[in-house]
């Protein structure tokens, strides 16, 4: 079955202490419509057709050769945005508690440390990718990965994500990438954080 861009969970201007309201209109209805549509074009006619995103791209290297960085850019895409509209919310900010915050002190000491890193490995982030906090396996790990790379390529399951590409902010923000990651942290939704966590373990 095809992908298709799931709807967003809010109004498009839920998030507007962050992000405005025509920046989530065309991030949500044309950069990500365009990441599946070349997504389902790149892997038509494939075994690979039909199964789910996330098993699509752990097993990015038995892609056939000649869509592979087609599949992992889109593919990616797809299942970046998918993530990154979950764990947004008008209602989130603030900071984590329960099992999500104690996994946040076991790996990085505290909340803020945490903030720190993910809020730095995004502004250095040379070009186009992404910020993350990964279930490893074991235990909560930060970092950055360029272009649409999905952590799931790695073997790891996102938890937290920003989009860091200049789509993301550009309306609002122009080119102060700061200044959209510290307001970024006002909309994370950490109820649904914690449950990406849960699942992971």
């Amino acid at each position: 079955m095809p992908y298709e861009v799931p709807p967003l969970p809010y109004p498009y201007e839920a998030l507007e202490q962050a992000i405005d309201e025509q920046t989530m209109r065309i991030h949500h209805d044309k950069h990500h419509q365009a990441y599946v549509d070349n997504a389902n074009k790149a892997l038509d006619g494939t075994d690979w057709a039909d199964r789910p995103v996330e098993e699509v791209l752990k097993s990015i290297e038995s892609v056939p050769e000649q869509v592979r960085t087609a599949v992992r850019n889109n593919a990616g895409g797809h299942a970046n945005h998918s993530f990154f509209w979950e764990i947004m919310s008008g209602d989130g900010g603030g900071e984590p508690t329960g099992a999500i915050s104690d996994a946040i002190d076991d790996a990085f000491g505290s909340f803020s440390a945490l903030r720190e890193q993910v809020t730095q490995n995004g502004v250095t982030r040379f070009g186009s990718g992404w910020s993350w906090v990964v279930w490893n396996g074991s235990a909560l790990q930060a970092y950055s990965t360029p272009n649409q790379d999905s952590p799931l390529m790695e073997g790891h399951t996102p938890i937290l994500g920003v989009d860091v590409w200049e789509h993301a902010y550009y309306l609002r923000y122009q080119n102060r990438r700061p200044d959209y990651l510290a307001a970024w942290w006002d909309v994370v939704s950490w109820d649904a954080v914690a449950s990406k966590l849960e699942a992971a373990r």
